[in-house]
């Protein structure tokens, strides 16, 4: 079998055996050169975030190198006649390409003209994406479920797709779960797909904000961030209610805070109490140890 000109869908799709991906049989493909103004978006491209530098970096090579790899299209209301091509082409992959050819004052690039139905051209811009890494974690989710829900696919399909396991396919998805300012720190970058894990341990969606604040505030490590998850879901404040128990507990606040001279707070840490001590500054704690060692 031989390769058409560029990498064309081989670099998109792992291919193993030609059964398993019928849909996407390789044959050898005309390129076609045509004005870049008539490829339009595709309304299904999964990415919604690009990385500009890397486009402009992408624009500077296809100056000097040009268009290596051709485009995917889809005929559209285009047509192939003695005179060239005309009317409009919808763009299945190479977005990238696109915008940097752009960017680059290309008039016309190289494209291979698929005849493909919403499915695949869906399919092919999203495993496009995915085999390359040009997704977020987000995006990566949101793609996994299209193709579990409107193409019917498992999740351990979806592995075989993506290049991944199916326990990382089912790690993504459950990103969608996360209340919608975890998500958009996901999407913002703001924290990594391994925090956002950490966080979905926690139970309560005011426990994981509460997470998610430290995270960014401390730029906690994944480890540090799975290690306050836990901590978040034994500890539970204790509810202040007029009851003996809690004055009891009161009292003995005030009575540790007059004989300390600093605020304490109890609480509960699973079935037992637990004492914290407040301090609002690094200077305080070293007074109390002071106080503590002239005892």
């Amino acid at each position: 079998m031989k390769k058409s000109f560029g990498k064309g869908i081989e670099s998109l799709i792992p291919f193993k055996k030609e059964k398993q991906f019928k849909s996407f049989k390789i044959k050898k493909e005309a390129i076609f050169f045509i004005d870049i103004n008539k490829i339009k978006p595709n309304p299904e491209q999964p990415r919604r975030k690009f990385d500009m530098e890397g486009i402009k970096a992408l624009s500077e090579s296809i100056l000097q190198y040009g268009v290596l790899q051709p485009l995917i299209v889809s005929k559209g209301l285009g047509e192939i006649s003695s005179q060239g091509l005309s009317g409009e082409y919808q763009l299945i992959a190479g977005e990238r390409r696109l915008l940097a050819s752009k960017m680059a004052g290309l008039e016309q690039v190289p494209v291979i003209i698929r005849e493909t139905d919403n499915k695949e051209k869906l399919e092919i811009s999203l495993i496009e994406n995915i085999q390359r890494q040009d997704l977020n974690p987000m995006e990566r989710a949101i793609a996994f479920k299209k193709l579990e829900k409107e193409f019917k696919l498992s999740q351990k399909e979806i592995a075989k797709l993506a290049g991944k396991s199916r326990e990382a396919i089912n790690n993504t998805l459950r990103l969608l779960e996360l209340p919608e300012e975890i998500k958009q720190a996901i999407t913002q970058g703001k924290i990594k797909e391994g925090h956002a894990r950490a966080i979905l341990m926690v139970k309560e969606d005011k426990k994981k904000n509460i997470l998610l604040a430290q995270i960014i505030k401390n730029s906690f490590s994944v480890r540090q961030a799975e290690s306050l998850a836990q901590k978040l879901n034994v500890w539970q404040p204790l509810k202040r209610r007029d009851s003996t128990k809690d004055q009891e507990i009161k009292e003995l606040e005030i009575n540790i805070k007059k004989v300390f001279n600093q605020n304490f707070r109890i609480g509960k840490y699973g079935n037992k109490l637990k004492l914290t001590i407040l301090f609002n500054t690094k200077k305080e704690i070293k007074e109390l140890l002071k106080r503590l060692k002239n005892r």
